[in-house]
């Protein structure tokens, strides 16, 4: 099947497809049976957006898993103590129960002397066992925060793009997911971005992959500067991000994206080592509105074919769905 739709048999490629042929992965199955329908070439881009949404976080998953039973291990002996601590209480209970009884019974002076010695000697070892169980929970519930620390970590290391830190194309698959959710739930509009950096492959070419990384970490910068707290910015795949900005009509996406743009135009990329100015970074923006039911890749796509058309534009522009051609964009439903 590689060979017949040509996709390089490197590792990566590998995975995907022997995971793909033997049905391990619904999505995965849904993702690649979604490209043939469409008569998609599977090029550098593509394949490599397969590996990154559905290969990569296997040791993620792994490691999640070892911190999850090793929480579990934790509270276990948690509840052990606890158990002992319960036992150790009705013990002592019974040691007054028996102690009060002889204090009614008994008038003998020398037999409460003994009672009351005894009940003391009780009393000293039920605060031991209580001063015990306190270091325990105290060195278990430590044992828990920073277990629950490390899982935040891993959390945060699974969601987000290592080089731009911003969110990965898992997440911006997720999150994309349950805005569409939200949308639908309460009318209320949600835009989407797609951005690409122009002349990408030029830079790279001309400068180095070193520098290209600092170009991505640039517009990575600036998105997270521009942006509201509600809006996930996300790295899509190579130089192209995406945004999802809940709450914002169409017009307000394009306001968005060309405030990106003109930060972006405005900055100038400096060779760190020895200061020179290497000329200006700038993008291509297509912004889209979601159609209330409509599925997720239609409306990732109007955003892509208006990307598209503002680079075939000139670049360094923001087009909208609304710039597409007739049939481009679906009819608003109510």
């Amino acid at each position: 099947m590689m060979e017949r739709h040509k996709v390089p048999p490197h590792p990566e490629n590998f995975a995907i497809w022997y995971t793909y042929v033997a049905g391990r992965n619904p999505e995965l199955t849904a993702a690649i049976e979604e490209i043939l329908r469409s008569r998609q070439n599977f090029t550098a881009e593509v394949n490599e957006r397969l590996y990154e949404r559905f290969a990569v976080f296997g040791q993620d998953r792994a490691e999640l898993r070892e911190v999850g039973l090793r929480v579990e291990e934790a509270v276990g002996r948690v509840l052990d103590f606890l158990g002992q601590a319960n036992e150790d209480a009705a013990g002592y209970g019974a040691a007054l129960e028996s102690f009060s009884g002889r204090l009614i019974g008994d008038a003998d002076p020398g037999h409460l002397v003994e009672a009351v010695s005894t009940i003391l000697a009780e009393t000293k070892t039920m605060v031991e066992m209580n001063l015990q169980l306190e270091q325990r929970l105290e060195n278990s519930a430590g044992e828990i925060a920073r277990l629950r620390n490390h899982l935040d970590d891993l959390k945060h290391e699974a969601s987000t793009d290592a080089l731009t830190q911003l969110a990965n194309r898992k997440l911006f698959d997720q999150t994309l997911k349950q805005a569409a959710v939200e949308a639908d739930d309460s009318g209320r509009p949600l835009g989407l971005l797609m951005i690409d950096i122009d002349l990408f492959k030029q830079f790279n070419d001309t400068y180095g992959h070193p520098l290209g990384d600092q170009i991505l970490k640039l517009v990575a910068r600036t998105l997270s500067e521009t942006l509201g707290a509600g809006d996930t910015a996300a790295r899509y795949g190579g130089e192209e991000f995406a945004v999802v900005l809940p709450g914002r009509s169409l017009e307000e996406a394009v306001a968005v994206a060309e405030e990106l743009r003109t930060q972006v135009a405005g900055r100038r990329v400096t060779n760190r080592r020895t200061g020179q100015v290497l000329g200006q970074v700038t993008v291509s923006a297509g912004a889209a509105t979601y159609a209330k039911g409509e599925s997720l890749g239609s409306f990732v796509q109007r955003a892509d074919d208006a990307l598209y058309l503002a680079k075939s534009r000139g670049r360094n522009r923001v087009m909208s769905q609304s710039d597409l051609p007739p049939g481009a964009a679906p009819a608003a439903t109510e």
